[in-house]
């Protein structure tokens, strides 16, 4: 019997407070968020310590709800966005201040100080989680009141500069999870190729719609990549642990923007193999140099974690580009045909260059045709 095509397999998956619920999917999602715990808790603890013991402040409350609303537990800890935050929460602490010492404490003074907060957060930032996180402070502010002016701006501005420097001295080093969503990346953009490969095999049409499709979804994924090592290299940048990291998320840029192109190509690959496929003829050789071409892809996919794999990959993609000559490994067929090894072309030159090639050197390696 032969093994089941996992193209058309289907596994139940659970649903609603079942998957809230779930450890499978608990436990990562704590694991993965095990440095952001400790990085608030002891930047909190450190910002509250200080405005009470140095300070002298009695309840410095917003010296650690600050901190924690600086870093919270979203991935993208930049310096910038975080003094972003920093910025949003003191102005909407000072603007409460100010309406506290001209109008007081009561309903209307919170509406009107949630009012004024807002509106000077939105002319400011377009993010809305700026205005929000200033509007909050504020209603902090308007809520917990204080016999001492202006106090809690001096807590604000406490908990804003432990979370700058929390960033900067107990960092949260994305690498690794960078480099999974890379490799998560790899495998869908391999899982689409081979797609396109078995309909190529099969002249199936249904397939290659698929593949297609499934070429379609990689964008998502190759953003959130993108987003993920743009913040790794901004907190290596002023980072004295992790600015030896900043050579790999440079090279790891280097290859995403080269499968980001690479996943462009495979696109129009992938219209141009749903076209063909129409006659319901299987065409061996495209395939096969597509699927060669995925071997090499999965190369530069295991050099995202070793190096060393990189010239490995750079060959493995280069043998294939050295034949990919429409006119001879199409010749009698149609110029459709030719159009679709021609189109594997630049999917190689993106390959070669993910792989440390120089741009110039991968377009010399292709057949002049």
């Amino acid at each position: 019997m032969s093994a089941p095509d996992p193209d058309t397999q289907s596994i139940a998956l659970p649903t609603g407070w079942r998957a809230a619920l779930s450890p499978d999917r608990g436990i990562p999602r704590v694991r993965e968020s095990l440095p952001a715990i400790v990085q608030i808790v002891l930047a909190a603890t450190a910002a509250f310590a200080f405005a009470h013991y140095v300070l002298g402040h009695p309840v410095p409350l917003l010296a650690a709800t600050v901190t924690i609303s600086s870093l919270g537990l979203v991935r993208d800890a930049r310096p910038r966005l975080i003094l972003g935050t920093v910025i949003a929460m003191v102005v909407g602490i000072l603007i409460a201040e100010l309406i506290v010492m001209v109008a007081g404490v009561g309903w209307w003074q919170l509406a009107l100080t949630l009012t004024v907060s807002l509106v000077v957060a939105r002319f400011f930032s377009p993010q809305p989680a700026f205005a929000i996180a200033a509007a909050i402070q504020a209603a902090i502010v308007m809520v917990i009141p204080t016999s001492v002016p202006f106090l809690r701006v001096a807590d604000g501005i406490v908990g804003g500069v432990t979370a700058l420097l929390v960033t900067a001295l107990l960092p949260r080093s994305p690498l690794r999870t960078v480099t999974a969503e890379g490799a998560e990346v790899f495998a869908a953009f391999d899982s689409a190729v081979m797609t396109l490969v078995q309909a190529l095999r099969r002249g199936d049409r249904q397939r290659a719609e698929r593949g297609l499709e499934k070429a379609r979804g990689l964008q998502a994924p190759v953003d959130t990549w993108r987003q993920g090592i743009e913040s790794g290299y901004a907190i290596a940048r002023i980072s004295p642990f992790l600015r030896r990291q900043r050579t790999e998320f440079e090279r790891q840029e280097r290859i995403r923007t080269q499968l980001d192109l690479a996943s462009r190509n495979l696109r129009v690959i992938g219209r141009r193999v749903v076209y063909l496929s129409d006659d319901n003829l299987s065409r061996p050789v495209a395939a096969d140099l597509l699927s060669e071409l995925a071997a090499g892809a999965r190369l530069v996919a295991d050099s995202l974690s070793d190096i060393s794999y990189e010239p490995a990959a750079r060959e493995a993609v280069r043998a294939v580009a050295a034949r990919l000559d429409p006119a001879a490994l199409a010749a009698g067929r149609s110029s459709v045909d030719q159009n679709l090894i021609g189109a594997l072309r630049p999917l190689a030159v993106d390959l070669m260059t993910a792989a440390g090639m120089p741009a110039s050197d991968a377009r010399a390696a292709l057949p002049r045709t």
